[in-house]
This record gives C-alpha cells, structure tokens and sequence, in this order.
C-alpha cells in the first residue's frame, strides 16, 4: 500500500504537466483510501474493483475498446502494480523501474524515498492498513467461514472498534445499505465479500480465500499521526 501510493503520486506528478481530465487511475477496493484521496486532489479519477488484478486489466481493456480514458496506474495492496498499457497483469519489472525513477528524482531535490512518503502522510493524512487472516482446516473448516459470512451477512454490526458504520456493501447481493436503511447497487461484479464504511475514513473488509480455508479481514484507519493511526488500527483490529 506505502509503494502504491508513493509510486501513485509520483506518476500523477510526473503528467501533471500533461494531463487532459480524461485519465483515470485503478485499484483495488481493498487496497488504501489514501490513494483515492491523492487522485481526487489531483483531479484525476480513481475506479475501485474487485480484489485480483484482472480487473484493474478489464479496466484498460474497457477503455481502450470505448476510446474514453487514459489509463495511467493501477495497484492492489498485494505487492502489484501496473504503469501503462503495454500489460494487463502486475508488472514486476516495469514496478522496479518506476521505483528506481521515482528514486533518482526525488534523490535530485535531497530526499530519499521514505522523505517523500512522510511528505505524503503529512499532506494526505496517515492512513495505515493491516490484514488478519484466520485459517481453518478441511471441509468443516470451509463450512465454518461461510458460516462467518453467512452471520455477518444477515447481522450486519452497527459499530466495529468504536467506529460507527456508515454502509455495508455486500457484493455478493450487490447492495450497499447505508446507516438510515437506503440500498443501492454496488456496481461491480457478484463476490462473496463484505464491506463497511466507518466513520473517520475507517474501514473493514471481509471475503474468503479463494485457494484455501481461509478467510481474510482487510481493515484500515485515518489518524493525526503515526502513533494515532497505530492506536486506532489496533483497537480496530482487536474487535
């Protein structure tokens, strides 16, 4: 997530100069908010889709058949990211490239990359995400995380760690039901994942493994500082 959004910023800046208001960024709707936040204060759109990089591909794929948008990045909070549209996939080498410049480039105003991004977490807050993920065992194992769902599902928590929730997004029924009962359609494809919007840019995320008895809970926070943002992703975390 750090890297994304480094590399982010960096190539929004790097086109600034350039830039047509028809370009659009893409990443995953578990990976930071702070990446949206870069993109809307740089008046460049940000789209979210399904975790798995074969969506931020769609994506290109989408706007090269209907000629509207210019792809300029794409990442997911897995160690992936994607500049340009020479590929559909997360892209290694080019990632290390990118890396590399943004290095040089900030090495020639006196800064190293951590510089940068603590001048990014001083400008756009301090956002800060962890993963939890529980394994199960077998069959039964596979059968209890569903359970997990199913229970989430049809009793959604009004409060997680303190913070209330704005909206449930549940993907698999394509509904997002906001605090004061109003549903609309999440927009994207039929998952078995689970959402919630917190308040204070706080959020949760839940959805099995696909490979394993495995489920994972995606959480992440917004604090005044590094400490802050630890405190509250830890009390988050623990409920």
């Amino acid at each position: 997530n750090q890297i994304g959004c480094l590399l982010l910023d960096y190539v929004i800046s790097k086109h600034s100069d350039s830039l047509r208001g028809d370009e659009f960024t893409v990443k995953s709707i578990v990976s930071s908010p702070m990446a949206d936040v870069i993109a809307e204060q740089n008046g460049v759109e940000m789209r979210s889709v399904l975790t798995g990089f074969r969506f931020i591909g769609e994506q290109i794929r989408l706007a090269q058949e209907s000629g509207k948008g210019k792809f300029l990045f794409g990442f997911e909070e897995s160690y992936g990211c994607l500049v340009g549209t020479h590929a559909r996939d997360k892209d290694a080498i080019v990632a290390v490239m990118m890396l590399c410049e943004a290095a040089a480039y900030y090495k020639k105003q006196g800064l190293t990359l951590w510089d940068q991004m603590l001048r990014i977490y001083e400008k756009y807050g301090y956002f800060k995400e962890t993963l939890v993920s529980i394994t199960k065992k077998g069959k039964e194992g596979l059968a209890e995380i569903q359970g997990m769902l199913d229970k989430l599902r049809s009793n959604p928590p009004k409060e997680i760690g303190g913070y209330k929730v704005l909206a449930t997004r549940d993907y698999n029924n394509n509904t997002v039901t906001k605090a004061d009962g109003t549903v609309t359609e999440t927009g994207l494809p039929k998952s078995n994942v689970l959402y919630f919007d917190l308040e204070d840019n706080a959020w949760c995320c839940a959805r099995p493994s696909g490979t394993e008895p495995k489920i994972k809970f995606y959480m992440g926070v917004k604090g005044n500082s590094f400490d802050d943002a630890d405190a509250k992703l830890e009390k988050l975390k623990n409920d």
